[in-house]
C-alpha cells in the first residue's frame, strides 16, 4: 500500500459532514494563529492533538502515530508555563502509551475497514478505576503544591484523569470520552489561565476548546455504536 493509498484508507469510515468540518476546524486554529503571532510549538501540538483526538475518535491506529509528535511538542509548551503534572504526564507516560497503543489496537481492528472494534467497562471496572484514580488526584495534588505548580488543583486532576483516559483509549473504552470531557474542561480553563496571564499560548486554548466539542461528539458515536453491537 501506497502513501496515497494509507491516506485514503485512512478516512474510511468519515461522513460528508466530518470530511468538511474536520479540516476547516484544523485550518481555522492555523490562521487564528498566524494572526495572533502564537508560538508555533504550540501550534504544531494544537494541530498534532486535534488530529490525533479526531482519528482516534473514528478508530484509526494513525492516531498514535500523531500523537507522538504532539506528545513532544505539548511536553515542550507545558514545561515552559509551569504546568509539572502534566510534562511528566506527557513526557512520559503518553509516549509509552502511544507505542502500547499501536501494539494494541493492530490486534482489534475490524476486517471490513481500517477501525478499531469499541469496548465498554464492566461496573466493577468502572468503580475500581475511578477509585484509584481519585485517591492518586489528592497524593499528587500535594506533591505539586510542595513543589511551587502553577496551578496544583487543576494541574494534578487533569495529570491523573488523563493517564486513565489515555489507558481506557488503548482499551478501546467508550468510558474514555467521558473522562476527556472533564479533563478538557478543566485543561481548558488552566490554559484560559496561563494566556491571561501572558503565555503565548492561543493555539493551545483552541486546542483544548475543540478537545471539549470533539469528546462529546465521540461519546455520543462510541456509546451509539457500542450498544448497538450489544444489542
Amino acid at each position: 500500500m501506497n502513501l496515497l493509498q494509507l491516506i485514503k484508507s485512512e478516512f474510511d469510515g468519515f461522513g460528508k459532514i466530518e470530511r468538511i468540518i474536520f479540516p476547516m476546524v484544523l485550518l481555522l486554529t492555523i490562521i487564528i494563529s498566524f494572526y495572533a503571532n502564537d508560538n508555533k510549538v504550540a501550534l504544531v501540538s494544537a494541530i498534532c492533538g486535534m488530529s490525533y483526538t479526531i482519528l482516534a475518535g473514528k478508530g484509526k491506529i494513525s492516531c498514535y502515530y500523531i500523537g507522538i509528535v504532539g506528545t513532544i511538542c505539548y511536553s515542550y509548551i507545558a514545561y515552559k508555563n509551569g504546568f509539572y503534572g502534566n510534562v511528566l504526564l506527557y513526557g512520559i507516560y503518553y509516549l509509552s502509551m502511544d507505542v502500547i497503543g499501536i501494539i494494541q489496537w493492530r490486534k482489534h481492528m475490524k476486517e471490513d475497514k481500517r477501525e478499531v472494534i469499541k469496548s465498554k467497562l464492566s461496573l466493577k471496572e468502572k468503580l475500581i478505576y475511578f477509585s484509584l484514580a481519585s485517591i492518586i488526584t489528592v497524593i499528587l495534588f500535594f506533591i505539586l503544591k510542595k513543589v511551587g505548580a502553577s496551578n496544583p488543583y487543576l494541574d494534578s486532576f487533569t495529570t491523573v484523569f488523563s493517564v486513565l483516559g489515555l489507558f481506557l483509549t488503548v482499551k478501546r473504552c467508550m468510558e474514555q470520552w467521558y473522562i476527556w470531557f472533564f479533563v478538557n474542561m478543566f485543561s481548558l480553563i488552566m490554559w484560559i489561565g496561563a494566556y491571561i496571564n501572558g503565555s503565548n499560548c492561543l493555539a493551545t486554548v483552541i486546542m483544548w476548546i475543540v478537545y471539549v466539542i470533539l469528546a462529546i461528539y465521540f461519546l455520543i458515536t462510541w456509546r451509539k455504536e457500542v450498544y448497538n453491537v450489544a444489542n
